[in-house]
């Protein structure tokens, strides 16, 4: 068991649900937010190993959400993995530019997800 924890930013309660249950399976603590606001403050809590953000959401956007996390020595260490379906060139340049280590379109395969989750979290 890794017992990696990952604060999973995302409004759309059925993709969180079965993510979470997909990533509890591997072994990971998995925490959610469904809001910009309550997932800043999520992260910051918990010190995440990684961050699962959405673009869309109420209350702060993505990009402020990850700028944020970027900006704040708490959180700042923690590689954030935009998964979206803002799948455009500029919103993954913007992603890009606000720190975030990747960016994978929604909707993802599931094996692929994984492994880029794997991939990201730095070793224990």
């Amino acid at each position: 068991m890794s017992g990696r924890k990952i604060v999973m930013i995302e409004d759309s309660k059925a993709a969180s649900a079965v993510l979470k249950e997909v990533l509890e399976a591997e072994g990971y603590i998995v925490l959610h937010a469904a809001d910009g606001v309550s997932g800043l403050a999520l992260a910051r809590r918990e010190k995440p190993d990684l961050i699962l953000l959405d673009l869309l959401l109420p209350k702060l956007n993505g990009y402020e959400v990850c700028n944020a996390l970027m900006r704040d020595n708490l959180t700042r260490h923690a590689p954030i993995l935009i998964i979206s379906t803002l799948n455009t060139p500029e919103s993954v340049e913007r992603a890009r530019t606000c720190g975030a280590r990747n960016f994978m379109k929604k909707p993802y395969n599931l094996e692929d997800l994984l492994r880029e989750i794997k991939r990201l979290l730095p070793r224990p």
